[in-house]
């Protein structure tokens, strides 16, 4: 039996939007048994922690996570655990670890190298069951999975240009059936990445049928972010309407110059079908104007099929690559949302071969002025060099609409956050202090509280969690400390894996992972699992 622990003293921001309130706060047994007037708390028994002139607050939830491996790999995981975050949510995308076959495990493997690393690491589950139960034996968070449609249509269909058969459809759908009743909370999906980018809105619709039975939701990464924005956020919430289910739109941006000033259009779209269709829609970002993928994620659909050593033939064949430069430059791809790539926007964040690491932190405009070299061609040599599993951040990112959609009644936190590579994007370590920090405190965008419930109570709603996401008798334990005077993000472009400042304590169902502003060593973290409707 775990003893109990009493913080005293704090202002309690309890996830629900209510008004800051000082009150005590006792745990026992990895919940929250007791919020009281402050003095009426007594033990004889248990720890008490002072944490006057602190706010203390349900842990964060981060909607959007890549931590897949890290949280295996890494039993620090301080780029999450310091800036309070309890709960991931990971399978995003549409591709990740789970559900893989003995054929597309080490295939997925070493396409996810740009996002993931390759960590040292055993891999024998091979459903989102066996995942999970691997973080059942002790992990620095608690985790969530989506299954990724990507794995489905991989397993099944291969990484082809082709619509399913029919039979093969049916495969696909029990495989998410099965996902479903292992854990999932939802279907993923990457909408610009090979092999969901050859999907049908119809193929998604299908694929949902096992979701909606069971009350999960669908998290698109959507088909284009630049040139048909307001289309491509619409057709998502046509295919929700469509399948029935609950919608989770993922790092859901307006980027782009042409589209500066657009959210309200997007927004309207999803208000539109909330009132209308009674659509159940919530969206998650990030607070940073640029983004992050993979530096092959820029190329034509066509010119990524078939996998990795497909890709890399085309590349080295000076006709086929000269096509798929020509369309990357002046054309726009669908890998690059419709929109020509601009070289100076694209900023080379890590590589795998070490012979390569000159390229890291800088555009590939710079490299190609440092180099003597045409852009496009020292991209591609890059891409070949490293067989694709560079990184690289894109500076595409409207301020203006940042700050709309985070006011949003639909919007949670999600970092999106990449933790691999020589430079990184910061987001990986700060976007929930920048949140508190920067959106809070120095601009105002939105008060403490509403900001902690979009951060908490709002996501853990979307999981279908009524014991998470709030400071209340019987809910969990998962809780984060924090000084609301001085939490702010350290990470920067220039240096981004640094952990923030004003986070003193973090716990996870009641136990400390981090204390007094230090990591423990505690993994208390388990899987949290969809149970049904």
């Amino acid at each position: 039996m775990q003893s109990e622990t009493v913080l005293t003293g704090g202002l309690v921001v309890d996830g629900t939007g209510a008004s800051a309130r000082r009150a005590d706060l006792v745990l026992r047994n990895g919940r929250i048994t007791h919020v009281a007037a402050p003095g009426r708390t007594d033990t004889t028994t248990g720890t008490v922690v002072d944490i006057d002139g602190l706010v203390v607050a349900p842990g964060f939830i981060d909607m959007h996570a890549h931590s897949d491996l890290a949280i295996l790999a890494d039993p620090d995981h301080s780029a999450k655990v310091a800036q309070g975050i309890t709960l991931e949510v990971l399978g995003q995308d549409g591709l990740g670890y789970a559900p893989v076959t003995d054929t597309t495990a080490d295939e997925l493997f070493e396409c996810l190298a740009g996002w993931n690393g390759t960590p040292d690491l055993e891999r024998d589950w091979r459903g989102i069951g066996a995942y999970l139960d691997r973080v059942d034996e002790g992990a620095p968070v608690n985790a969530a999975v989506l299954v990724p449609h990507g794995n489905v249509r991989t397993a099944v269909v291969g990484s082809a240009d082709r619509p399913p058969t029919r039979a093969e459809l049916d495969r696909m759908r029990d495989m998410v059936a099965r996902g479903m009743s292992e854990g999932a909370q939802g279907l993923s999906s990457g909408l610009t990445y090979t092999p969901g980018m050859y999907a049908t809105d119809d193929e998604i619709v299908a694929l949902l049928a096992p979701v909606r039975e069971v009350g999960g939701y669908y998290c698109p990464h959507h088909r284009n972010y630049g040139s048909r924005i307001v289309e491509a956020y619409q057709e998502c919430l046509d295919v929700a309407r469509n399948a029935q289910v609950s919608l989770h739109l993922a790092h859901c941006h307006v980027n782009f110059p042409r589209n500066q000033g657009r959210a309200p259009e997007v927004l309207d779209a999803i208000d539109e079908a909330t009132v209308r269709y009674g659509l159940d829609v919530t969206l998650d970002s990030y607070p940073y104007g640029p983004s992050a993928t993979c530096l092959a994620a820029p190329m034509p659909s066509w010119a990524q099929a078939g996998g990795t050593e497909l890709i890399l033939k085309r590349l080295r064949d000076p006709a086929i690559r000269a096509r798929i430069l020509h369309e990357i430059e002046d054309e726009g791809t669908d890998g690059n949302h419709g929109i020509p790539l601009d070289w100076e926007s694209i900023v080379v964040t890590g590589v795998t071969a070490p012979h390569l690491s000159w390229a890291v932190g800088s555009s590939i405009a710079d490299l190609a002025r440092e180099h003597g070299r045409r852009p496009a061609e020292l991209y591609a040599d890059l891409l070949v060099a490293d067989r694709l599993r560079s990184g690289c951040l894109l500076e595409v990112g409207n301020e203006e609409n940042i700050r709309t959609i985070m006011r949003h009644g639909a919007h949670t936190g999600g970092s999106d956050g990449i933790l691999v590579g020589g430079r990184p994007h910061p987001r990986g370590w700060g976007t929930f202090p920048r949140y508190l920090g920067h959106y809070v405190r120095e601009l105002g965008v939105l008060t403490l509280e509403e900001c902690v419930r979009h951060l908490t109570s709002r996501p853990a709603a979307r999981l279908g969690l009524d014991d998470r996401g709030v400071v209340q008798v019987g809910s969990v334990a998962d809780l984060v400390v924090f000084d609301p005077d001085t939490v702010a993000a350290r990470a920067t472009f220039e240096d981004p894996c640094r952990t923030p400042v004003g986070i003193e304590h973090v716990l996870l169902s009641g136990e400390f992972t981090v204390r007094n502003g230090r990591r423990t060593d505690r993994l208390p973290g388990r899987s949290v699992r969809r149970n049904g409707p």
